[in-house]
């Protein structure tokens, strides 16, 4: 029993491994790097807004560090940070598979828009990327969270490969 224990947590590490490689690669060229790795720690613990309460805002602002600097990011309701991948384009989403189990993209359900709170000067959209599925949006850009960030103010995810990057609400349209 305890060598059963042994091997699969080898091949646990390396099945999530593949997976984190296959986000990072790309038709462009490049060579995927993980080399940028933003050090965070957050500097406020993201809360609503009077705008709207949080039980009603998909989508929330915090300040936390990285790369040894300051910056307002994209947060779930949870307070997790949001992330945008540069492979995808405004037709379609380039994470799917073994990605998305890395990479959970942000999805909405039910009528109308999805919300913010505090409002931001982007815009918010959902795109169908599964049957009953609705990936959330911003300027375009698919929005997702990283399986390696454990709580709010963490931005583990930043600069992964040069493909993954946290969202702002300055994220230009696509």
């Amino acid at each position: 029993m305890r060598l059963r224990t042994y091997l699969a947590l080898p091949a646990t590490a390396l099945v999530f491994a593949l997976a984190l490689a296959a986000c990072g690669s790309a038709t462009t060229g490049n060579t995927p790097t993980a080399t940028a790795t933003a050090t965070t720690a957050p500097t406020s613990t993201p809360a609503p807004t009077a705008t709207a309460p949080a039980s009603t805002a998909l989508i929330l602002t915090a300040t936390v560090t990285v790369s040894g600097s300051s910056k307002a990011v994209l947060t779930n309701a949870q307070g997790l940070t949001l992330y945008y991948f540069t492979p995808d384009t405004a037709t379609a989403s380039a994470c799917t598979t073994g990605c998305i189990g890395v990479w959970p993209a942000l999805t909405f359900s039910g009528s109308g828009a999805p919300t913010a709170s505090p409002s931001l000067s982007g815009k918010l959209t959902v795109a169908a990327t599964a049957p009953g599925r609705q990936q959330v949006e911003y300027n375009g850009h698919p929005l997702y969270t990283y399986s390696g960030d454990s709580k709010p103010g963490d931005t583990s995810g930043e600069g992964l490969f040069g493909k993954w990057f946290v969202a702002t609400p300055s994220l230009s349209p696509m």
